[in-house]
């Protein structure tokens, strides 16, 4: 291998972050000829053992060291041996490709059909019973697929599978978005829980519109419960005065027990002691669930049967 450095000028090591970047871009598609020339110590070997011409491998190892403005290799006739800064290079030149060979495994086990992995984000209402069910009816006909869960409220959910964090989605209410997909799977009644030893407890049913004096505990802004609540509370003429925001249904739930308030929620998993759970008749309280994903990002196999599935439950998504 003729050694010809050319006239190109050499990248500096002061050079900023953008020449660094370049630089990076240069050498990526270089390491594996170069580990592969280090390695054998002789450009024709490494070039039959790559199979690829030897006359392209002397000139990607000639490029380099141009690029790198360093002399990796001292050439000895047809052999070559590295010079130190080869050999500091050669050991930052194998973590890298087997760093990039780890992540094509990853990358390559989490799209195999049988075995692979499934980003699935959900409710914290759903994750006492409609979630486990679902996973568990899924896994009987794919027991090996994997699943990477996030429990969240709708908006952080739909930030997360534009981040590309999340696969796929149940959420409410159903997001309305350009970039989004989303289709509707099931309506979940909402009740008006109060304390058990309040007067309205012995009701059965309730128009809304009779809680306009009432304390409410709700969720936080920007949680979709708490849009519905407010709505309806709207749309039965009045604004509730509210007592506590909170995270998580179940807790707003337990303070209702407690006497802080009433709360708009959607049924429990198991009924809880302490309150009253009343059909509201007017106007109507409900929610729409629905499964959102990202409309351009091509499925994996896992995702696409995993979605399969899930449209598959539209209507019979919630326990009855």
């Amino acid at each position: 291998m003729t050694h010809q450095h050319s006239s190109q000028p050499r990248l500096s090591p002061s050079s900023d972050t953008e020449d660094m970047t370049d630089l990076s871009r240069l050498l990526a598609p270089r390491l594996a000829y170069f580990v592969g020339v280090a390695r054998t110590e002789h450009v024709t070997r490494a070039a039959h053992e790559m199979q690829v011409p030897q006359s392209t491998l002397s000139r990607a190892m000639v490029r380099l060291e141009q690029d790198l403005g360093v002399d990796l290799f001292a050439r000895h006739g047809r052999t070559v041996s590295l010079t130190p800064a080869g050999r500091t290079f050669l050991a930052s030149a194998e973590r890298a490709l087997a760093e990039i060979r780890r992540a094509a495994e990853e990358v390559r086990a989490d799209a195999d059909p049988s075995t692979g992995k499934v980003a699935f984000g959900f409710l914290h209402t759903m994750g006492a019973e409609t979630v486990p069910g679902l996973l568990h009816a899924f896994r009987a006909d794919h027991p090996r697929v994997r699943f990477s869960l996030v429990q969240n409220y709708g908006e952080a959910m739909i930030e997360r599978l534009r981040a590309g964090e999340l696969d796929l989605c149940l959420t409410s209410p159903v997001p309305d978005a350009p970039d989004l997909v989303a289709r509707r799977l099931d309506e979940q009644k909402l009740r008006l829980v109060v304390p058990a030893d309040h007067p309205l407890a012995t009701r059965k049913r309730i128009r809304l519109a009779e809680a306009c004096d009432e304390i409410f505990v709700t969720l936080e802004p920007g949680y979709g419960l708490r849009r519905i609540t407010d709505d309806l509370c709207k749309e039965a003429g009045f604004k509730p005065r509210i007592a506590f925001e909170g995270e998580e249904a179940e807790t707003l739930r337990g303070l209702v027990a407690a006497g802080l308030g009433v709360a708009l929620l959607p049924p429990p998993a198991v009924p809880r002691p302490g309150v009253a759970e009343l059909t509201v008749t007017a106007p109507r309280a409900a929610r729409e669930i629905g499964v959102a994903w990202l409309a351009d990002r091509p499925d994996t196999p896992p995702v696409a049967a995993f979605k399969k599935f899930l449209l598959s439950r539209r209507g019979n998504l919630l326990p009855t």
